[in-house]
């Protein structure tokens, strides 16, 4: 990679990883499933699960498919939360904690995407975590369907820890039996932040509604595609 790239990469991730932890809290989330009788479906994420960018909570893409399937959303997704990243954002709990503590029907896991701006020193931590959640949600939710879905990315310039990470991701998925959605980390593709078409927020980091949208429509295609599908 050139210079200038790695440099842009960089200044990206610092912007990212200073701009989440502002956001972080300190308490755990305030993230009360939404009402109804449907199933019960937890999302185990970070920024791009919680919807930071969006105008409003509704426009996120979990609370858009799960409006459509009459799913009570509880979302209790952090920025800057990887699996190993601020892993100390729930005071004495963590976030996997705090699904199990609701006995979801579906899980779905979408982490990978801070994690990368750890890679270089915490590799190892990165791969045994990945493997210790998705263990310890299987073994504690047995009757749960889990969907994990590869690690989101944001920006054109892809380091080797994106793919490695996404690698890891899926093997865990596949070790605990869950459903797996391939190709997340490109939804975004050809619109990031310095595209002509960009659907992505003034932050530059976040997707816009319209990222949002469009990642909704291709989790919804992606779900109706598994067997059986969501």
């Amino acid at each position: 990679m050139r210079r200038s790239a790695l440099v842009s990469v960089f200044a990206l991730a610092l912007a990212l990883a200073l701009g989440l932890t502002a956001c972080s809290p300190s308490p755990a989330p305030d993230a009360s499933p939404t009402p109804g009788d449907g199933p019960l479906v937890a999302f185990y994420g970070d920024s791009y699960t919680l919807g930071t960018g969006a105008s409003d909570e509704a426009n996120r893409w979990s609370t858009v498919i799960s409006a459509a399937r009459g799913w009570r959303e509880f979302n209790p997704s952090v920025n800057g939360l990887g699996f190993v990243n601020q892993r100390t954002s729930f005071g004495e709990d963590d976030l996997p904690a705090l699904i199990i503590a609701e006995h979801p029907d579906i899980v779905f896991i979408t982490m990978g995407l801070n994690d990368n701006f750890s890679y270089d020193l915490r590799a190892d931590l990165i791969r045994e975590t990945i493997v210790d959640d998705l263990t310890r949600l299987r073994d504690e939710l047995p009757d749960a369907r889990f969907v994990v879905v590869e690690p989101f990315w944001y920006t054109d310039d892809r380091p080797d820890s994106v793919e490695i990470i996404s690698g890891w991701v899926e093997d865990a998925a596949a070790t605990i039996g869950a459903d797996w959605i391939p190709g997340a980390s490109r939804w975004l593709d050809g619109h990031y932040a310095e595209s002509e078409d960009s659907w992505m927020a003034a932050d530059g980091v976040h997707p816009s509604d319209e990222g949002y949208a469009e990642m909704a429509e291709r989790m919804d295609a992606a779900l109706k595609e598994l067997d059986p599908p969501l």
